[in-house]
């Protein structure tokens, strides 16, 4: 998941992803007073949560929502999709380290995603109520719900190469708008 200024739930690893955005222009933004732990600018730093084994009980519950993929696959109940930035081609400084989502990381960005839409958004989820994190959204226009937390959805747009941009989708992925630019809906859970 991507991190919460909170930090990472205990056990989980921590990894980043230097994103190297258009130069010309560049017109990133995102919600004002948001979660996020990382660093936006004309280029972006996220840093990523990702449980590298298994542990805990039952599944994750039916709903609409995704979750970044960590690993060849998705858990039970989920689709595979992915998201690809087109990022800047001109002295590109793309970099990463530690644990990061699947997906591919060298002078654009493919990451890795596992949806599911088997529930309703409004209908109310169980899931760790500890620590703040974040879900993305699927197919519904409203977060997912989660018993025991509030929620407050969180938009990241990235301004992606300008030219000749190859963005794209594949599969089951959270909800992106913008072709030239992407934009993310995120949920954070507090």
């Amino acid at each position: 998941m991507i991190t919460p200024k909170a930090g990472c739930p205990s056990g989980w690893k921590l990894g980043w992803r230097y994103q190297d955005n258009e130069d010309t222009g560049n017109i990133n933004s995102m919600t004002s007073n948001h979660h996020f732990n990382g660093f936006f600018f004309d280029d972006t730093i996220h840093y990523y949560c990702s449980k590298t084994s298994y542990s805990g009980s039952g599944s994750w519950p039916r709903g609409n929502y995704c979750i970044m993929r960590y690993g060849s696959s998705c858990p039970s109940g989920f689709s595979s999709g992915s998201i690809y930035w087109d990022d800047e081609d001109s002295y590109n400084m793309n970099g990463k380290g530690g644990y990061v989502p699947s997906g591919t990381y060298g002078s654009n960005t493919r990451i890795n995603y596992c949806c599911r839409s088997d529930g309703s958004a409004s209908s109310y989820i169980s899931l760790p109520t500890t620590d703040p994190f974040y879900l993305m959204r699927y197919t519904s226009t409203i977060c997912q719900r989660v018993s025991g937390m509030t929620v407050r959805e969180e938009i990241i747009t990235t301004d992606d190469e300008d030219t000749s941009n190859n963005n794209s989708v594949s599969g089951s992925h959270p909800k992106v708008t913008g072709t030239s630019n992407h934009r993310l809906y995120y949920c954070y859970y507090s």
